[in-house]
C-alpha cells in the first residue's frame, strides 16, 4: 500500500521534512537528508545560502530537483518582515510553497499568532501557498485555515527544545478539526516523540535540531525516518484500547 500525502495539490510519500539549519557543513545535512528520506527540506531564507555563488550554495548539495524546497521565515518577529522575505524567496526560486513563521520574542520562540495570522491573509492573497508555524491552539489553527493555509504545523514543544509533544490532547483536537494537513513542528528531541506524533493522527512531523544536533546525525535521520513509518502504521492500525486493570492474554476459561 503506498500511503501518501498531499499538500496543496503536490504528493509526497515520505511525511518527515529536516531542516538545513545547525549541520557542521553542507556534506553533513545533504547525507542526513538522504537517509531520513525526506522528499521537502526546509530553508531559512535569512541565513542559508540559496543565492550567492560567491560561497557554498545549499542546491549544490541537496539537489532542488530531487527534493522540494520549503523557504521558510525564521528569524522573522513582524509580519511585514516575514512577507517581504517570503517575496524575496519567491524572486530569487520562484517558490510559492512556503512555511510561515512569525515568531513574539526570542527566548522562548512562540508565534505571534495576531502577526501569524496577519501574514497568513497577506501571504494567500498574493497567490503564496503557506504552510504555517503555530501555537498548539485548535481556535487559532481554524482561524489560520480559514485565513489561506494550506498546512497547520503546531508547536509540540519550544523550538529546538528537544522536549517531546507536551500537549497530546490539543493536537488531537487539531488534526480531528482540521481539512488540511496537520504537521508538528518543533520540540521533537527523539524518534520516539516523532512515533507519538505520527500516532495522533498527524500528516507529518518537521524537525531539525533533534538531527543536526544528535551525536550521530545521519544515523538519527534513519532513526526518525522509521519512526515517522511506525508511527503513521500504529495509527491506520489502530490502537487497543486503555484498560484500568489487567485483561489476560489467554482465556482463563477451561483451564486444566
Amino acid at each position: 500500500m503506498t500511503d501518501s500525502w498531499t499538500v496543496a495539490g503536490r504528493t509526497f510519500t515520505s511525511r518527515l521534512i529536516v531542516g538545513t539549519g545547525k549541520y557542521k557543513n553542507f556534506e553533513q545535512n545533504a547525507a542526513a537528508v538522504e537517509a531520513s528520506g525526506a522528499e521537502i527540506v526546509t530553508v531559512a531564507v535569512r541565513r542559508v545560502n540559496i543565492s550567492d555563488p560567491s560561497q557554498p550554495v545549499l542546491m549544490d548539495y541537496i539537489d532542488p530537483r530531487r527534493v522540494t524546497y520549503l523557504p521558510n521565515t525564521a528569524g522573522c518577529f513582524t509580519a511585514e518582515d516575514a512577507i517581504r522575505t517570503l517575496r524575496l524567496a519567491r524572486e530569487a526560486g520562484g517558490w510559492d510553497l512556503v512555511k510561515l513563521e512569525v515568531l513574539g520574542e526570542a527566548k522562548t520562540l512562540y508565534p505571534n499568532m495576531k502577526e501569524t495570522l496577519r501574514a497568513t491573509e497577506v501571504l494567500a492573497n498574493e497567490g503564496f501557498l503557506p504552510m504555517v508555524y503555530c501555537t498548539d491552539d485548535p481556535i487559532a489553527s481554524k482561524q489560520l485555515e480559514d485565513a489561506g493555509a494550506v498546512a497547520i504545523m503546531p508547536l509540540g514543544a519550544p523550538i529546538g527544545s528537544g522536549l517531546g509533544l507536551q500537549n497530546q490532547v490539543t493536537i488531537r483536537l487539531i488534526v480531528e478539526g482540521a481539512k488540511v494537513p496537520v504537521l508538528v513542528d518543533a520540540g521533537v528531541g527523539t524518534a520516539s516523540d516523532a512515533a507519538v506524533a505520527m500516532e495522533l493522527g498527524c500528516d507529518g512531523v518537521l524537525m531539525n535540531t533533534a538531527i543536526a544536533e544528535a551525536k550521530d546525525p545521519v544515523m538519527m535521520a534513519r532513526a526518525m525516518k522509521l519512526a515517522v513509518e511506525s508511527g503513521r502504521l500504529a495509527y491506520l492500525a489502530g490502537r487497543m484500547q486503555k484498560r484500568r486493570y489487567a485483561d489476560p492474554s489467554s482465556p482463563l476459561a477451561g483451564l486444566i
